[in-house]
């Protein structure tokens, strides 16, 4: 089973047992998301990769320069602890890890949290890759991916508990698309997957034929 098939069943589970109203302002806004045609606009095969500078969960600073020295770069975007589509995003990533790196690549994931969910997060799922936090999104930005919610369904984020006020770092409203992109030593992205629908990511098995494609 592929990490999609996973999702799948975890959102048709929620379609089938979640409450109407709730289901009808998460169909809206991703309908709404989809619409302003965000994906189109965000960096993609082809385009120079922007540098960056973000803290790690531990608190030291990675750089996309740093990256690139060891090899080809596997990034990639999720909007944090509180999302289980991200979490098993991660955990298949993970999975994957070993693969990755045979390939020479190396593995990082960006979110927009605060250091304790960053690094409560690497340690509860025993990620082996640097997760890097981007408070206030200004890389998600940078690659054209960071949008905010709209306020019927931030509202809704509060009424589940997820406080994206104190876990983004005050930054409640500014959430990534799901993104992955594969970026060659030059800097140049070679392999790129962005997408509005949040139930859906990049499967491994790409990731790992976009690094093969690099030799």
């Amino acid at each position: 089973m592929g990490l999609n098939d996973e999702l799948r069943a975890v959102h048709e589970n929620f379609r089938r047992h979640g409450p109407e109203d709730v289901r009808a302002i998460m169909e809206r806004g991703a309908r709404e998301l989809a619409e302003s045609g965000i994906a189109g606009r965000a960096l993609g095969v082809g385009a120079r990769a922007p540098r960056f500078a973000l803290p790690s969960a531990d608190g030291r600073e990675v750089t996309l320069d740093g990256l690139l020295a060891e090899g080809p770069v596997v990034l990639t975007f999720y909007r944090g602890a509180w999302c289980p589509y991200c979490n098993l995003e991660l955990r298949a990533l993970q999975q994957h890890h070993d693969a990755i790196a045979a390939l020479g690549a190396r593995l990082v994931a960006v979110s927009p949290q605060v250091p304790d969910e960053s690094l409560s997060l690497a340690e509860r799922e025993r990620l082996t890759f640097d997760v890097l936090r981007d408070v206030g999104s200004d890389v998600a930005k940078q690659f054209g991916i960071a949008f905010d919610l709209s306020d019927e369904l931030g509202g809704l984020y509060d009424t589940f508990g997820f406080d994206l006020q104190r876990v983004n770092g005050g930054h409640a409203r500014t959430l990534p698309l799901p993104a992955s992109y594969v970026i060659d030593t030059a800097g140049v992205i070679r392999w790129a997957f962005v997408e509005t629908d949040y139930t859906v990511r990049a499967e491994p098995a790409d990731l790992l034929a976009a690094l093969r494609d690099l030799r």
